[in-house]
């Protein structure tokens, strides 16, 4: 077995409804090879069959020198006789990629969606978009992001003559936030548990590995053991996400006060703050309890908590991102997923 990351298992998948999935997404710790192993296979697919990409980055400053980032790990390892260049084009809304001298796939970012859409037709040829680090660490991610992804995609997807086709799609990164904007809008934070290796969705695939070779070569440095209790090299080390806990699903017991009750897909459930400072989320409901709010969905008499209660949202959020949050079970958990991805 490879030491480095191969992702042909994760391409071969079906969806959960035996489709061919549209979106394919790759985590694992950091320095597993999932660049190094999708970067190779952009120009392999080139090479082999002329299919062109398109690399997909958040912000615009991001498209200097993107050739360059994209191809000077594969050029030493794999390419030694192949040049990569770039030309810049439409006052830099999007960079044509060539492969000694013949165009072979083009760069933008996100924050170009807009403006994008006039440009459809360059695109028309293009098989698969890769975005790479599509979460983030800082939690720097563009305003309204998701739509301006989607937006992209669609751009790229009507060309060909055709107003939608198959246009492969692949997002590769590290596991930093479990409320990242892809995870939220495609429901997958709730579904996630650390043993998970490969989620099935509705036109999704997803893979969360765990590369031991990586995880033990960064261990080994003098630098990292410095910092070995420091949250962030607990991430970098063993893919442990960044930004918060995962699982949580346990019963509470003790002191505590009732907030509120949430209605969600027709069914009820209450949350509480204990005095341990950890918010909970179970199906125990006080029905005499006032204040009621519905998640996602219209319900006479009751409003929507996106709209009704911002600070209790924050609260929530918060408690979640430091690990002081609890579920009863997967439904629960469910129902406060969707209060973030409602209010994202």
């Amino acid at each position: 077995m490879s030491d480095f990351y191969d992702g042909t298992k994760l391409l071969s998948l079906s969806d959960l409804n035996g489709n061919k999935p549209e979106i394919f997404i790759s985590t694992s710790n950091r320095s597993a090879g999932k660049t190094t192993f999708f970067n190779r296979m952009l120009i392999n697919s080139f090479k082999k069959r002329g299919e062109y990409f398109l690399l997909l980055y958040r912000f615009k400053y991001e498209l200097a020198n993107c050739d360059k980032k994209f191809f000077n790990e594969i050029n030493i390892l794999f390419f030694p006789k192949d040049k990569m260049t770039a030309k810049t084009c439409a006052k830099g809304l999007y960079v044509e990629l060539y492969l000694n001298g013949i165009l072979c796939g083009f760069a933008t970012s996100l924050n170009c969606a807009d403006n994008l859409k006039k440009y459809s037709h360059i695109f028309s040829n293009v098989n698969t978009i890769l975005m790479d680090e599509f979460q983030s660490e800082q939690n720097n991610y563009c305003q309204n992001e998701i739509d301006k992804f989607i937006s992209i995609h669609t751009s790229v997807a009507r060309g060909g003559g055709k107003q939608s086709r198959y246009v492969k799609t692949i997002l590769v990164g590290n596991p930093v936030d479990i409320l990242n904007p892809y995870y939220t809008a495609l429901n997958i934070g709730y579904r996630l548990e650390q043993n998970t290796k490969f989620l099935r969705g509705d036109g999704y695939v997803l893979e969360q590995g765990f590369n031991k070779s990586a995880s033990n070569s960064q261990n080994s440095s003098i630098f990292n053991r410095a910092f070995s209790d420091n949250d962030y090299m607990q991430y970098n080390l063993n893919g442990i996400y960044l930004n918060n806990d995962y699982s949580l699903i346990e019963k509470k017991t003790g002191n505590n006060t009732y907030l509120c009750t949430l209605i969600y897909k027709n069914k009820r459930y209450c949350v509480r703050l204990y005095d341990d400072n950890t918010m909970y989320c179970g199906d125990n409901v006080d029905h005499s309890f006032s204040t009621v709010y519905s998640v996602g969905q219209i319900v006479a008499n009751v409003p929507l908590i996106s709209q009704a209660n911002i600070y209790l949202i924050s609260l929530i959020q918060k408690c979640f991102k430091n690990g002081m949050f609890r579920f009863k079970n997967l439904e629960c958990k469910e129902a406060i997923f969707n209060i973030f991805n409602y209010h994202a």
